[in-house]
C-alpha cells in the first residue's frame, strides 16, 4: 500500500510557519509608554501660546526703537576779548558748577582802558562845571548890560526933553543958538550910548547861547566817556571766562601762556541737563503724544531703568532738515519709511553719568 501522502496546499514551506506581527509606530509607542510627558508637553505648548498672546497684547501698547541716544546742547566756550591766558584752573572732564572759573586772561590792558575812561569822565564833568560857571557869570553881565540900557534910555529921555526945550527957546529968542546946539549934541550922544548899551546887551545874551552850546557838547563828551567806561568794564569782566551752567569741561585746548583770540574756541562744555532723542519710524507715531510715559534703558547701565516722558515731536522728518534734503520730484522715486526725532526728557535728573551720544532704548506707552 502506498503511504498516504500529506495533503499539500498551494503554498510553499514558508507558508507553514506563523506570519510575524507588524511593528507598532514609534510615536504611538512613545505616547503609550510616556503619557505624562506628552500631557506636560501639550500643557507647555498651550501655555506658550497663551504667553505669546499675552505678550503681544501687552507689547502692542508700547513703541520702542534702538535708534536713540543721549542728547544735549553742547556749548563752545570761546574768548570774547583777546589776551594772554594766565590761568586755567580746570582740567579735562571736570564737573563744575554754574559760574565756576574756567580760565583767566591778562587784564592789565583792560584796566588801563578803564582808568582812561574814568579820566575822560572827570574831564568832561569838569568842562560842564566850568561852562555852568561861565553861564552864571555871563548872566550877571547880561543883567548889567540891561541896567546900562535902562540907564541909557533914561538919559536919552532927559536929553530929548532938554533938546526940545532949548530948541523951543531958540525959536522964541529966549535961548542961545549955542545952547541949542549943545543940547542937540548931547541928544545924539545919548542915542549912541543907548544903541551901544543895547548892542552890548544883545551880545551878552548871544554869548549865553554859545556857552550853552559848548555845555551841550561837553555833556555829549561826558556820555561818550560813560559809554567808554561801560565798554571798558565789560571787557574787563570778560577776561574771566566762567561756566554758563553746571556741566563738564570737555576737549580743553586752552593752556597757560597761550594767546586767546576773540571768538577762538578754548574748550567744549557739556551741560548736565540731558535728554533722549529717539528717531522713531513715522509708522510708530500714530498714537504717540507729548506727555506719554517712557521707560528708558541705557546701554551703559543694563541693570537700570529710568523713567521719563515724551516732551515733543519734531515737526518734520530728520531727512527734511539734513544738509542735502531729498528731492523726490527728481529722478526715480523709491518710498522709504522716514524717521522722525522725538524728544524724551527724564522725570528727574539721573544720578549717573550720561553724556551725549550714549545709546539708549526707550519704550513709549502709547495706549
Amino acid at each position: 500500500m502506498r503511504a498516504e501522502q500529506p495533503q499539500r496546499h498551494g503554498h510553499g514551506p514558508a507558508e507553514a510557519k506563523e506570519q510575524p506581527k507588524q511593528k507598532e509606530p514609534a510615536v504611538r509607542k512613545t505616547l503609550r509608554e510616556h503619557p505624562y510627558l506628552i500631557a506636560a508637553s501639550i500643557i507647555l505648548l498651550i501655555l506658550a501660546v497663551i504667553g505669546t498672546i499675552l505678550w503681544w497684547m501687552h507689547a502692542r501698547h508700547f513703541e520702542s526703537t534702538d535708534d536713540a541716544f543721549i542728547d544735549t546742547r553742547v556749548v563752545v566756550v570761546s574768548a570774547q576779548v583777546g589776551g594772554a591766558i594766565v590761568d586755567v584752573p580746570v582740567t579735562d572732564n571736570q564737573l563744575v558748577d554754574a559760574g565756576a572759573v574756567l580760565l583767566r586772561l591778562d587784564d592789565r590792558d583792560y584796566r588801563a582802558a578803564l582808568a582812561q575812561a574814568h579820566a575822560q569822565i572827570d574831564q568832561a564833568q569838569a568842562a560842564i562845571t566850568n561852562l555852568a560857571a561861565q553861564i552864571d557869570a555871563q548872566q550877571a553881565r547880561i543883567d548889567q548890560a540891561e541896567k546900562q540900557v535902562s540907564e541909557a534910555q533914561a538919559t536919552l529921555k532927559f536929553a530929548q526933553e532938554e533938546d526940545a526945550r532949548y530948541q523951543q527957546l531958540l525959536k522964541t529968542g529966549a535961548g542961545t543958538e549955542q545952547r541949542a546946539q549943545q543940547s542937540a549934541s548931547q541928544l545924539r550922544e545919548t542915542q549912541a550910548a543907548l544903541a551901544g548899551a543895547e548892542a552890548n546887551s544883545v551880545g551878552a545874551k548871544k554869548q549865553i547861547e554859545v556857552l550853552k552850546a559848548q555845555q551841550q557838547g561837553a555833556a555829549g563828551q561826558l556820555e561818550q566817556a560813560h559809554a567808554a567806561r561801560d565798554a571798558a568794564e565789560a571787557n574787563l569782566s570778560r577776561i574771566m571766562i566762567t561756566a554758563p551752567v553746571a556741566g563738564r569741561v570737555t576737549k580743553l585746548t586752552a593752556a597757560k601762556g597761550a594767546y586767546a583770540q576773540p571768538g577762538q574756541a578754548l574748550t567744549m562744555f557739556v551741560p548736565r541737563d540731558v535728554w533722549v532723542t529717539a528717531n522713531y519710524k513715522e509708522t510708530q507715531l500714530t498714537d504717540m503724544r507729548p506727555g506719554q510715559p517712557v521707560s528708558i534703558e541705557v546701554d551703559a547701565y543694563p541693570d537700570r531703568t529710568f523713567e521719563g516722558h515724551v516732551d515733543s515731536i519734531q515737526a518734520g522728518s530728520g531727512a527734511a532738515f539734513s544738509l542735502l534734503p531729498p528731492e523726490n520730484a527728481t529722478g526715480n522715486y523709491v518710498k522709504v519709511v522716514q524717521r522722525v526725532p522725538v524728544k524724551i526728557v527724564f522725570n528727574k535728573p539721573p544720578d549717573v553719568y550720561l553724556g551725549p551720544g550714549m545709546s539708549v532704548v526707550p519704550d513709549v506707552r502709547v495706549r
